[in-house]
């Protein structure tokens, strides 16, 4: 077991605080002594120039993704050379009227090189394994797809 810490820090910066004029940037530290500016979307009066908690949730299923990939091909002997993958999460209504992330579409593009390259087969078992030991989409209800080749 291992644990990941954040820490949100969020200050009024406006004299009134009324739903339409308090700022919603705020920062994310991590144990690490990273820091990311955070806000909500732009949709929901957020700052365009930081990352909003819908954005990085997308962020962090397709890195998990991606990174449990990356550990079964090199374990099944195949050399990647490159991977990319532009994730897009759709936000709406869920069967309660709630707003949520209702899915996650995952278009990985990956580069391989070497004597041994993946089938077609192969790849779709590297990619319904690597969604199946992420520990991101283990632990959260949105539905994720991944739309390889695409």
């Amino acid at each position: 077991m291992s644990e990941h810490k954040a820490t949100i820090v969020w200050k009024r910066s406006t004299p009134d605080f009324t739903y339409k004029t308090y700022t919603r940037d705020h920062v994310w530290r991590f144990d690490n002594g990273i820091e990311i500016a955070g806000s909500a979307a732009p949709a929901f009066l957020g700052n365009p120039n930081c990352v909003d908690p819908e954005g990085a949730m997308v962020a962090a299923l397709s890195s998990c993704h991606m990174l449990t990939f990356l550990a079964l091909a090199a374990n099944k002997g195949f050399t990647v050379d490159a991977y990319e993958d532009a994730a897009v999460g759709h936000l709406g209504k869920n069967a309660n009227g709630k707003m949520a992330l209702l899915s996650v579409d995952l278009h990985p593009k990956i580069a391989f090189s070497g004597a041994k390259m993946p089938a077609p087969a192969d790849l779709d078992w590297l990619h319904d394994k690597a969604h199946k030991e992420c520990f991101i989409a283990n632990s959260v209800l949105t539905e994720v797809h991944v739309i390889a080749g695409s």
